[in-house]
C-alpha cells in the first residue's frame, strides 16, 4: 500500500485550521454588529411593526406585545430568526446577524427601554455542521457551483482559511460574490453557519490525494 505524503505547507495549514477551530468555538457565532436595536428597528422592522402590517405587533403598543412577551426573549428571538406566521425568517433581511435580531426584538418589546445585548441569550440550531452542509450548503459547495469553493479542494479553501473562521462565517451571513446572505437559507442561525463552515473547511484543509 502506497504512503500518502503531504507537503509541509499543507500540514502547517491543517494545524493552523485546527487552532482556528479551537478559537472559533470560544468566540460568539459571529462578530457583533455595532448597530443598535433602535437603528435596526427604525431602518428595517418599522416597515411592518410601525403600522402593524399583517398582524405584526406595533412598536410601542403594550397591548400588542404583552401576550408575546410572556414567552421570553429567547422564544421571541427564535421566532424572528426562524420566521413566524407572515413574518419571514430574519424579518426578511437575511444579512441581519442573530444578535441584531435579538437587539431589535428587545427594543420593541421593552418600548425602547432595554439596553442592547452584548451577546446572544440563546441560539437556533438545525443540526450538526455535517447535516446542515448536506441539506443546504452542499447544494453549491459539493460541485463548486457559481465559484463556491468545492468541499475537499484545499487550493480553493487555502486563501479563504487564511482570513480566519470568523471572516468566513461573516461572509456566509452577509453574502459574498454570487452567494446570497446565509446561502439563501434565511432561517439558518449564525451558529448553524459557523458549524457548516467549520465542517466544510475541516474537509478541505489538506489535499485528498
Amino acid at each position: 500500500m502506497s504512503t500518502v505524503r503531504f507537503h509541509p505547507r499543507s500540514i502547517a495549514l491543517a494545524a493552523c485550521f485546527v487552532a482556528m477551530i479551537g478559537m472559533a468555538n470560544q468566540a460568539p457565532a459571529a462578530s457583533a454588529s455595532n448597530r443598535t436595536g433602535k437603528q435596526i428597528v427604525e431602518s428595517i422592522c418599522i416597515a411592518c411593526h410601525g403600522e402593524g402590517k399583517d398582524g405584526a405587533p406595533r412598536i410601542g403598543n403594550t397591548n400588542d406585545w404583552a401576550p408575546r412577551a410572556k414567552y421570553g426573549l429567547n422564544q421571541l428571538s427564535k421566532s424572528a430568526m426562524e420566521g413566524v406566521r407572515k413574518m419571514p425568517a430574519h424579518g426578511g433581511e437575511a444579512s441581519l446577524t442573530d444578535l441584531e435580531v435579538e437587539r431589535a426584538i428587545s427594543y420593541m418589546v421593552s418600548g425602547g427601554r432595554a439596553p442592547d445585548a452584548a451577546k446572544l441569550s440563546g441560539k437556533v440550531s438545525h443540526g450538526t455542521g455535517e447535516q446542515i452542509v448536506a441539506s443546504a450548503c452542499g447544494n453549491c459547495h459539493r460541485e463548486g457551483s457559481n465559484g463556491a469553493p468545492k468541499i475537499g479542494d484545499a487550493n480553493a479553501w487555502r486563501p479563504r482559511l487564511a482570513k480566519g473562521i470568523n471572516e468566513l462565517v461573516s461572509s456566509a451571513i452577509h453574502g459574498h460574490n454570487k452567494m446570497p446572505a446565509r446561502g439563501g437559507f434565511a432561517n439558518l442561525s449564525d451558529a448553524d453557519l459557523r458549524a457548516a463552515v467549520s465542517e466544510m473547511a475541516s474537509k478541505s484543509s489538506t489535499p485528498t490525494n
